[in-house]
C-alpha cells in the first residue's frame, strides 16, 4: 500500500482508526481503507453498525501505543488500569472488572485471534507483530465466543505469507536503561504453506527509588515468541497453527505507592478525610492486636510477652518508616518480585463450502501462571518497639520462666529469633504446608518483615465452529457455537508479618498449656506447639468453569441501503469452586509437616471461663456451623474438630441465559450511515469467597444483565478529507457485580446502575500529508436502586451517635450506635463495657486496660468516636447478657452494634472507573525530503476524574490526568528502513489510574496505580 498513514483512535460507539490515507486527494481512498472483522465478515470500518475502533500495526507504532495500557488512553470512554491482585481491568463505557474473585467472568472479553482467553498475561507483556487490534463497545455475545457485558478487545496476530519472503527487526534505546528488541521472519515452504516466526525482548532499569537501600525497583525483563504456520492445501481451505509463549521475571510493583492520613488513634489507622504521603498507625493491624498488652491481658497470657501497647508507640511511628511524598520513591525493606508465564496454542480451519457458504473451526489451549510479591505496608518496622517481649521470649524459651515449661517456647524462640532478641528475626515464607516458620520455611532479615504473595496457575481450552453465508441476495446469517473448560488449580493471597508469626507462637503456647482433654477431642493435654497459619492466607484451591453457547444472527436488506439485523444467544455456564480462609486456626503440634494434619483445632481463646465464647476464636473471626462443646476443668469450653472450623466453601452454581442483539443501519449516501441497535447483555454470577456468618455476606451473587440502546452516525466528507462518527448510548444494568472487603476477603454485591453517554471524533485533512485527529466523549454513570452497604473508611456512616471499635480479638471495625441520637448514652455504654472488660467480668481476665472513647482530630472525615474494645461483648451488652452499672441500654433509649458497620445508601453514586471526560488530540505532517519522508506527529490526551470505589467521596476520587506524547520519524524510500526519536508522557505526570482500599485489619490504606513516568528513546529498524 502506497498511502500514508492517518491514524484515527476510534471515538464515539462507531469509533474507528483509517490508516494510509492517499498523498493524492483525488486518488480512491477506498482501498486504503481499515477492514474489520467486528461482524466476522471482512467490512470496511465505517459501514460497521457496531462501536468498534481499530489499529493496525502502522497505526500503534505512530500514536506509541506499545502496550494495553498505551491503548486506552486514545479511546473514548475506555479506561485501563492495573488492580491489586495481580490483575488488570479494561472498564469500557463505566463497565469494568467490578467484580473481584476467581469465580468472577471478565466484563470486557479479550481474545486472541477470535478466540476467548481466560486470565490472560498478554497485559503484561508489549505489542510485537500483530495485524491489528479491534476494541468493540457495548454487549457481544451473538457474534464472539464469550459473552461480554462492556465489549471486547480481539488482538490479531500477523499471519505467514505464501508469496514471498520477509523479515523485520528493529532496536530501542531509552532512558532507565530501556532496551527492547523487536523482529519477525516470514518464510514460504512450497507454494501450499508458509512460517513466520516473532519475538520481542524488553529489559529496563526500575521506575521505582527504594530508599531503604538506594536500589531501583519497579524493573522490566520480559520477553515472548510467537510461531505460526499457514497452510492453505487446496482452493478455499486455510489452516492456520499458532503457539505463542510470553515469560517476565523482574521486581514490577504490583502496586505502585500507598497513601494515607495517618489516624493517630489507631482504632481506624487511616482517616477518611484525604489521601496523604503518611504511613498507617500499626496499632490498628492485626499483627499489631494479636500481639499487644491489652489482648494478652484479657487473654491471661504474661503481659511481659506483649510486642507493645494499642495506646503506645506503634511500629511505623519513627523516621525510619517515612513514606516518601513522592510516587516513584518508596521505603522497603523487602524487594519486590514478579514471575509471569504463558503459552497460548491456537489452531484453525477455514473452509469454504461453495453456495457462498463458509465454515470456520477453531480452537484454542491456555496455560497461564503468575506469583508476585512485595512489602504489604510499603514501610519499614522500627525493632526497638518489640525489644521487651523478645527478651521475655528468649527468657522463656533459654532458661525458662517459672511456671513456664521452657519446651513450650523453645521452639517458638529458635523459629523466631534464633540467635535471640537483639540479632536477627525471622518471618514466616508464604508456602502451601501452612506451617511457615515452625515448620523451617522463614527469612530472616535485622527489620521484622511484612510482605504479601498473590499467585495463581490456570488452563483453559475452548473449541468453537461458525458457519455463515456470503450471498449476493437480501438475507444472510451467521451460525456458531462454542464449548469451553477453565481450571483454576491454586490462588492464594498471602499476606505474612512477624507479628504474625509471634502471635501464633505465643498464643499457641498458652493454648496448650492451658488446655486440659477436651470431649471429642482426646484424652490426652495437646503437646506444645503453634497455631497455624502463622499467616494469613485467602486461599482457592479449586475452580472449574463449564461454559457453552450457542449463537447466531440473520441480517436482511430491505432495501438496498436499508438493512435489519437480528441475533440471539443461548448461555450455559456451571462453576465448581472450593476456597478456605486460615489464620491461627489450629493448634499444630511442632514438628508437624502440614497444619491440616492437626488434630487440635482450638483457636486461641485461651481462657477456660465460660464467657470465652466472646473471644472469636477461629480465624480471629466467629462461626457458630463448626464449634463443639466440651469440659474443661475450669468451665465450659467451645472447640471444633479439624474439618469443621476452618472457614471453608465449596459450591456449585449452574446459569442459563438467553440474550441477543437488534440493528437498524441505514445507508442515507455511501458515505453516510446512520444506525440503532438495541442489545442485552449477560455476564455470570458467581460464588463468594467463605465468610462467617456474622457479616451477613450471601454465599453466591447473581448474574449481570444488561439492556443497551445505542444510536450512531458514521459519516465521510470532501472526499475522505473529513470524517466525522458521532454516537450516543444508554444501559440499564439490572444486578451489577460490585466488589468490596469484608473480614479481609473480597465479596460480590449485586446493584442497579444507569448509563449513558456521547462520544464523538473527527478526521480532518486540510493539506496533503496534514492529519489532525480529534475524540470527545462524556459519561454519566450512577447507581439506581436503594442499596445499604457499610463504608470501611467510616463504619460511623457519618454519625455523630456513633462509636467505631477496633476489636482487640481480632483487628476487624464494628460500630455501636444509639437508637435515638443520644451520643452522651452510646460513649457512655461503650465505655461500661470497657470498665467490665478491665476488670474481668466480661472475659474473665482483668487488667486489659482499655481506654474510654476518643475523638478523631479535625479533617478526618469522621463524625464519630472511636474505641478499642470487644464487639461481641459490646453486642452482648446491648442485648441485655450484662448491665454495665448505672448503664441500661433501655435507659440510654437503646443501643445497636452493626457488626459490618453502620450502612448507607449507595444511590445516586457514581460506578468506579469511569471518568466523566476523555479528550484526545493528534496532528502529523508527513514531509517529503528527497526520497526520504519525515513525519513529525504529537498527541494530547486529557482524562478526567473518576471514583476508585463505589462509596464515592473525596478521598475515593481518581484526579483528571493529561499525556502529551510527541515523535520524529524519518523513512527510507518505499519504507525499508526507519529511525525515531520520540517521547512519552512529555510533562513526566504521575497519573493516577486506579486505587484499591485495603482491609480494616490492615489499616485502610489506599493503594494506587499509576502510568509511567516521562520516557524518551531512539528506535531504528530494518524491513524486507
Amino acid at each position: 500500500m502506497r498511502g500514508k498513514l492517518t491514524l484515527l483512535a476510534g471515538v464515539c460507539a462507531s469509533a474507528f482508526a483509517v490508516p494510509a490515507y492517499a498523498q493524492d486527494a483525488e486518488e480512491d481512498t477506498a482501498s486504503t481503507e481499515i477492514i474489520v472483522t467486528a461482524q466476522r465478515n471482512n467490512q470496511r470500518l465505517q459501514d460497521v453498525p457496531i462501536a468498534v475502533s481499530a489499529f493496525n500495526t502502522e497505526a500503534l507504532e505512530k500514536q506509541q501505543i506499545k502496550n494495553t495500557s498505551d491503548l486506552q488512553l486514545s479511546l473514548p470512554n475506555v479506561t485501563f488500569t492495573k488492580t491489586n491482585f495481580t490483575g488488570s481491568s479494561f472498564t469500557i463505557r463505566g463497565i469494568g472488572d467490578l467484580c473481584v474473585g476467581v469465580t468472577c467472568d471478565q466484563a470486557t472479553a479479550i481474545h486472541m485471534n477470535d478466540a476467548p482467553l481466560f486470565a490472560t498475561r498478554l497485559f503484561e507483556g508489549e505489542f510485537y507483530d500483530l495485524a491489528q487490534i479491534e476494541v468493540l463497545r457495548g454487549p457481544q455475545g451473538t457474534l464472539f465466543g464469550r459473552n461480554a457485558t462492556s465489549g471486547v478487545i480481539n488482538i490479531r496476530s500477523a499471519r505467514p505469507n505464501l508469496t514471498g519472503v520477509s523479515a523485520n527487526a528493529e532496536l530501542e534505546y531509552g532512558n532507565y536503561n530501556h532496551v527492547k528488541a523487536k523482529g519477525m521472519v516470514n518464510l514460504p515452504l512450497g507454494d501450499i504453506a508458509a512460517v513466520r516466526v516473532a519475538g520481542f525482548y524488553l529489559n529496563r532499569d526500575g521506575y521505582t527509588k527504594n530508599i531503604f537501600d538506594n536500589s531501583q525497583i519497579d524493573d522490566r525483563d520480559m520477553w515472548g515468541m510467537r510461531g505460526s504456520i499457514r497452510l492453505e492445501p487446496g482452493s478455499g481451505t486455510t489452516v492456520d497453527l499458532v503457539v505463542q509463549y510470553f515469560h517476565e521475571k523482574d521486581s514490577r510493583l504490583r502496586i505502585q505507592k500507598q497513601m494515607c492520613q495517618r489516624d493517630p488513634t489507631g482504632v481506624l489507622g487511616c482517616l477518611n478525610g484525604k489521601n496523604q504521603f503518611q504511613v498507617t498507625n500499626a496499632n490498628t493491624t492485626l499483627a499489631s492486636v494479636l500481639t499487644s498488652r491489652e489482648f494478652f491481658a484479657m487473654q491471661g497470657i504474661p503481659t511481659a510477652f506483649a510486642l507493645g501497647s494499642l495506646y503506645g508507640a506503634d511500629v511505623y511511628s519513627w523516621p525510619g518508616a517515612a513514606n516518601p511524598a513522592d510516587s516513584r520513591t518508596v521505603n522497603t525493606d523487602y524487594p519486590p518480585y514478579y514471575l509471569a508465564e504463558e503459552w497460548i496454542v491456537q489452531g484453525a480451519i477455514e473452509q469454504d463450502l461453495g453456495g457462498g457458504l463458509s465454515l470456520r473451526v477453531q480452537g484454542n489451549w491456555q496455560d497461564t501462571s503468575v506469583d508476585a510479591g512485595q512489602d504489604y505496608n510499603l514501610s519499614v518496622q522500627n525493632r526497638a518497639n518489640y525489644l521487651p517481649g523478645l527478651t521475655a521470649l528468649n527468657t522463656a524459651g533459654t532458661t525458662g520462666i517459672p511456671g513456664l515449661p521452657v519446651s513450650y517456647f523453645a521452639p517458638v524462640r529458635n523459629a523466631l529469633i534464633p540467635n535471640g532478641p537483639g540479632n536477627v528475626i525471622c518471618t514466616s515464607l508464604s508456602e502451601e504446608t501452612n506451617t511457615g516458620a515452625y515448620g523451617g520455611h522463614r527469612i530472616c532479615s535485622m527489620t521484622p518483615q511484612d510482605f504479601d504473595r498473590s499467585n495463581a496457575y490456570q488452563s483453559s481450552w475452548t473449541a468453537e465452529a461458525i458457519i455463515s453465508s456470503k450471498w449476493d441476495g437480501p438475507f444472510n446469517f451467521l451460525l456458531g457455537g462454542i464449548y469451553g473448560k477453565a481450571h483454576l488449580e491454586e490462588s492464594s493471597y498471602y499476606v505474612n508479618a512477624f507479628g504474625l508469626d509471634y502471635a501464633a507462637g505465643i498464643l499457641g503456647a498458652f493454648n496448650a498449656l492451658g488446655r486440659a482433654p477436651l470431649a471429642g477431642i482426646g484424652a490426652t493435654p495437646p503437646p506444645p506447639g503453634f497455631l497455624g497459619s502463622p499467616f494469613y492466607r485467602n486461599h482457592s484451591d479449586d475452580f472449574r468453569l463449564e461454559s457453552y453457547g450457542l449463537f447466531g444472527e440473520l441480517n436482511y436488506k430491505l432495501t438496498d441501503t436499508l438493512k435489519i439485523t437480528a441475533g440471539l444467544r443461548y448461555n450455559h455456564d456451571k462453576k465448581a469452586f472450593s476456597a478456605r480462609n486460615t489464620f491461627a486456626n489450629s493448634l499444630v503440634p511442632f514438628g508437624s509437616t502440614d497444619m491440616f494434619n492437626s488434630p487440635y483445632i482450638y483457636g486461641f481463646a485461651v481462657t477456660g471461663a465460660p464467657t470465652s465464647s466472646y473471644l472469636q476464636p477461629f480465624d480471629a473471626d466467629s462461626s457458630t456451623n463448626c464449634t463443639i462443646t466440651g469440659t474443661t476443668a475450669s468451665g465450659t469450653l467451645t472447640a471444633a474438630n479439624s474439618t469443621g472450623c476452618e472457614l471453608f466453601a465449596s459450591s456449585n452454581v449452574t446459569f442459563n441465559e438467553m440474550t441477543g442483539r437488534f440493528v437498524v443501519d441505514w445507508n442515507v449516501t455511501p458515505d453516510n450511515l446512520l444506525y440503532f441497535s438495541y442489545s442485552r447483555g449477560y455476564k455470570s454470577g458467581g460464588i463468594n469467597p467463605p465468610i462467617p456468618s456474622i457479616f451477613n455476606v450471601p454465599s453466591t451473587f447473581s448474574p449481570e444483565f444488561v439492556n443497551a440502546f445505542e444510536i450512531g452516525s458514521k459519516n465521510s466528507f470532501a472526499n475522505g478529507k473529513i470524517i466525522l462518527n458521532v454516537t450516543a448510548f444508554y444501559y440499564d444494568y439490572k444486578d451489577l457485580q460490585l466488589s468490596r472487603i469484608v473480614a479481609r476477603t473480597s465479596v460480590n454485591d449485586n446493584v442497579g446502575a444507569e448509563i449513558y453517554g456521547l462520544e464523538a471524533e473527527a478526521i480532518l485533512r486540510p493539506a496533503d500529508g496534514l492529519t489532525l485527529n480529534f475524540g470527545a466523549s462524556y459519561l454519566h454513570t450512577e447507581v439506581s436502586q436503594d442499596k445499604l452497604l457499610s463504608n470501611p473508611r467510616d463504619f460511623g456512616a457519618g454519625r455523630a451517635d456513633a462509636v467505631i471499635i477496633k476489636d482487640i480479638t481480632n483487628s476487624s471495625n464494628c460500630a455501636v450506635a444509639s437508637n435515638t441520637g443520644n451520643v452522651a448514652g452510646v460513649n457512655a455504654f461503650v465505655n461500661g463495657v470497657n470498665n467490665l472488660i478491665n476488670a474481668g467480668v466480661v472475659t474473665g481476665n482483668a487488667g486489659a486496660g482499655l481506654q474510654p472513647t476518643t475523638a478523631f482530630p479535625s479533617g478526618s472525615g469522621i463524625n464519630s468516636t472511636g474505641a478499642f474494645s470487644v464487639c461481641a461483648a459490646l453486642a452482648a451488652g446491648a442485648a441485655g447478657a450484662f448491665i454495665p452499672a448505672g448503664l441500661d441500654p433501655a435507659a440510654l433509649g437503646g443501643v445497636t452494634v452493626y457488626t459490618s458497620g453502620i450502612p448507607t445508601n449507595i444511590k445516586g453514586n457514581k460506578l468506579p472507573g469511569a471518568p466523566d471526560y476523555k479528550f484526545s488530540a493528534g496532528i502529523q505532517y508527513e514531509v517529503p525530503v528527497g526520497d526520504l519522508t519525515v513525519t513529525p506527529r504529537a498527541d494530547f490526551i486529557y482524562t478526567g476524574k473518576s471514583h476508585g470505589n463505589i462509596f464515592n467521596g473525596a478521598i475515593n476520587e481518581i484526579p483528571s490526568y493529561t499525556q502529551v506524547n510527541a515523535q520524529l520519524q524519518i523513512d527510507g524510500p518505499d519504507k525499508k528502513w526507519f529511525a525515531r526519536v520520540w517521547v512519552q508522557n512529555l510533562f513526566d505526570k504521575d497519573s493516577i489510574t486506579g486505587l484499591y482500599v485495603t482491609d480494616q485489619s490492615s489499616g485502610n490504606y489506599t493503594n494506587i496505580f499509576t502510568l509511567e513516568p516521562r520516557r524518551y528513546g531512539l528506535t531504528a529498524g530494518i524491513k524486507f
